[in-house]
């Protein structure tokens, strides 16, 4: 396993990381599957592997006898588990597409077997269980970049219809995503990264979609076609071009949503921001780790955008401010704020090595046209952050994804957007590197004058010629040959002239954006934006669906009751999905005082959202709950006049997973002149802190009617995390939305 790739010229400490990095790699996934090849599906039933191949050479036999053999008929041998696809799908997988051909297939036909019997692809599928760990559909990515790769021996047409089945689901935000264009704060947490990582995956089922078409229109006879895809042996031309035209259907309709992305660019502060209601989230800070990402940050989710790196300098200005933007990432002092994120590791600037959403930005000044700050980098993160020690990796290894980052980059490579089979040139740290490919050709690179100080790329060669482009192809790799880097001390910024192209050409008009108070005592202004300067704004503010004969926007306006706005953005070429923002009035004139200190990233709108009417869900993270720490939680309500009141309640939540409790009790007092209180309600709240399901409680008591203008509430905190929890000894969260007084 090792011998496949043989480095040479290298320091003992580079020679020992290269090899442990590849020994890594090769740990997992796992066979997982007796010796007589039994194995547990994800529907918990038995499955024998042998049994199934056996199938799939009788029906390969059926075909057979009615088109002539293909490469592509050939049965799954092994099943396999351990699929931290989050992870490894960045470098992992693209590492086993040029040494593992083999085993990618079976990767593959271990995913389908996995969405038959589970329902759909792996997220973070272990023994034999769908953990859900992690976001994203990610499976479509290993399976495009084979595809796209060329790699046959697995059901493309399966494989199509298990990717397009995953991202059709209505759960962990898809439904809002599919709806909107983006998930939105109240949908869903990690509301950016999800919307980020889903338009990648569309893309890359985009791809898919692209390929099947190419094959269809490639070989006229389509023996191919028929002997891997059809369904029976009566397929008719009619068929054909039915199958054809939905591929079509299929490629435009991911390659939109593949543009995603575009619905959370704020690009008047120039990051990917998280929306609620319509509306941007305020306050908001780059460097803040908080329930809108995924273990990141702004910082480093703005550059993810692989399937279109062309389109996102776009929106940055060009290539020259986008990487003005990369060179902020990696120098800025701004330091990590937010939510206590132990995954964030190997920083520099923002940029943060140890963690998988950074691994291909250092790779991206290729795509701007300066690939000399892709090597200086590229450098430092090999040196620093991997060492022969037992500590030596700068974060978690994710079943070997933070090796396969190192082997291709020590190799002077990487693959920044998986499914097109492009790969961005770094710097190599050996002097010669032999990638020997199960097709029986050897893919070697030279370095000539290679040094730890002369990291950067004087000249370059393929195959004898003189090779000018900051990228090579797969097919470059497979076919054998030898890439000769010749190494200095000092930056050629004038060497290559042809930068990596991602770009998706398709017209997208983003959703716009509705700037206004989600609450409001009298009236609130709405201010309707989009980004795109050719396009037109149209609204409605009854809860109907706009069009271009609806009030087209030109100017803000203002609303002094409840109600429904929507708004689409047209351009030449087409019209957005509809954003929606419900602007509610303030129930009562009520003022509130708070008397404890609420956590930034949970401040339900501020003190007034306790009366504003709009309550929270399940969904800690919605931006309706108020979410207070290691305190009481305690505030006075002005009514503004003595009223009478009846009875008196609060609205709480218990999510014991995230440290969130009930109170033990909750006490309410009432007051005329806001300095002498009188007791009138102590409720006890009933659900135990074991009581791990999300539940909302809304705890409310009658009292003997009394006149008062002021009502004191007050919840008691859990205090320290119980010793049966992973969070024991630190402090409890009370989460309140509502208080209630009539």
């Amino acid at each position: 396993e090792l011998s496949q790739i043989e480095v040479s010229g290298g320091t003992d400490a580079q020679m020992t990381n290269f090899y442990s990095a590849l020994y890594h790699t090769k740990i997992q996934p796992n066979i997982f599957q007796d010796v007589d090849g039994n194995y547990l599906g994800l529907d918990k039933k038995i499955h024998n592997i042998a049994e199934e191949s056996s199938k799939f050479k009788v029906q390969s036999s059926k075909l057979e006898a009615q088109k002539p053999k293909t490469k592509n008929q050939k049965p799954p041998s092994d099943n396999y588990t351990i699929f931290s696809i989050w992870d490894t799908f960045r470098a992992a997988h693209p590492l086993y597409t040029i040494i593992d051909q083999k085993r990618t297939v079976d990767f593959i036909n271990t995913f389908i077997r996995q969405y038959e019997q589970g329902g759909r692809l792996p997220v973070w599928e272990l023994a034999g269980n769908e953990t859900d760990t992690m976001i994203g559909y990610h499976a479509v990515s290993v399976i495009a970049d084979a595809m796209a790769k060329g790699i046959k021996g697995f059901d493309y047409e399966k494989a199509f219809e298990a990717s397009k089945h995953s991202a059709e689901l209505n759960h962990f935000g898809l439904e809002a995503y599919k709806k909107r264009g983006y998930i939105s704060m109240e949908d869903e947490q990690e509301s950016v990264s999800k919307t980020l990582e889903y338009a990648y995956d569309d893309f890359c089922i985009a791809q898919m979609a692209k390929i099947l078409m190419e094959d269809f229109t490639k070989n006229s006879k389509r023996e191919d076609y028929y002997l891997v895809f059809a369904d029976d042996a009566d397929t008719t031309k009619t068929k054909f071009y039915q199958k054809f035209y939905s591929k079509k259907v299929d490629y435009e309709k991911y390659l939109k949503r593949a543009q995603n992305y575009r619905n959370l660019y704020d690009q008047q502060i120039g990051f990917m921001r998280p929306k609620q209601n319509g509306n941007w989230i305020s306050p908001f800070a780059p460097n803040e780790v908080t329930f809108h990402f995924t273990e990141g940050n702004s910082w480093v989710y703005s550059f993810f955008v692989p399937q279109d790196v062309s389109g996102l300098i776009d929106l940055f200005g060009g290539k020259a401010n986008f990487a003005k933007k990369l060179d902020e990432l990696f120098t800025t002092d701004a330091k990590l704020a937010g939510r206590e994120q132990p995954d964030i590791t190997g920083l520099i600037g923002q940029y943060a090595h140890g963690n998988e959403p950074s691994h291909h930005i250092a790779y991206l000044y290729n795509y701007a046209g300066e690939p000399w700050k892709t090597q200086k980098l590229v450098r430092r993160i090999l040196d620093e952050f991997y060492k022969p020690e037992p500590d030596g990796l700068i974060g978690n290894e994710d079943c070997g994804q933070m090796s396969a980052w190192y082997i291709l980059s020590a190799l002077g490579f990487y693959e920044v957007n998986p499914s097109q089979t492009i790969y961005a040139i770094g710097t190599p740290i050996f002097k010669e590197a032999k990638i020997h490919l199960e097709n029986g050709k050897t893919f070697t690179i030279k370095a000539a004058n290679v040094s730890d100080k002369n990291i950067y790329i004087q000249s370059l060669k393929l195959n004898g010629e003189s090779y000018k482009k900051s990228f090579f192809n797969h097919e470059d790799l497979m076919n054998g040959g030898t890439l000769e880097f010749v190494m200095t001390d000092t930056p050629n910024k004038n060497w290559f002239t042809e930068s990596p192209v991602s770009r998706i050409e398709e017209d997208f008009p983003p959703v716009p954006t509705i700037e206004a108070s989600r609450s409001f005592e009298k009236e609130t202004e709405v201010k309707i934006s989009t980004p795109e300067h050719n396009a037109k704004i149209f609204y409605t503010t009854n809860g109907s669906e706009p069009n271009e004969k609806s009030v087209e926007f030109t100017k803000p306006f203002t609303i002094a009751e409840t109600a429904m706005v929507k708004a689409i953005s047209i351009n030449s070429k087409g019209k957005s999905l509809t954003v929606e923002s419900k602007l509610s009035k303030m129930p009562h004139d009520w003022d509130v005082k708070l008397f404890s200190t609420y956590n930034r990233q949970y401040t339900g709108g501020g003190a007034k959202g306790l009366i504003d009417g709009i309550r929270g869900t399940t969904n800690f993270a919605s931006g309706e709950w108020q979410g207070y720490q290691a305190q009481d939680f305690i505030a006075v309500i002005d009514l503004q006049r003595e009223t009478e009141i009846k009875k008196l309640g609060g609205g709480f939540l218990q999510v014991a997973r995230s440290w969130i409790w009930m109170p033990t009790r909750i006490e309410f007092e009432v007051s005329n002149d806001n300095i002498n209180f009188t007791k009138v309600a102590d409720i006890k709240t009933d659900i135990a802190p074991e009581d791990l399901e999300h539940k909302i409680r809304d705890y409310a008591q009658a009292i003997t009617p009394t006149k008062a203008r002021y009502v004191r509430v007050k919840a008691i905190n859990l205090g320290k995390i119980p010793s049966w929890h992973p969070g024991a000894g630190f402090d409890a969260f009370i989460f309140v939305d509502e208080i209630f007084i009539e």
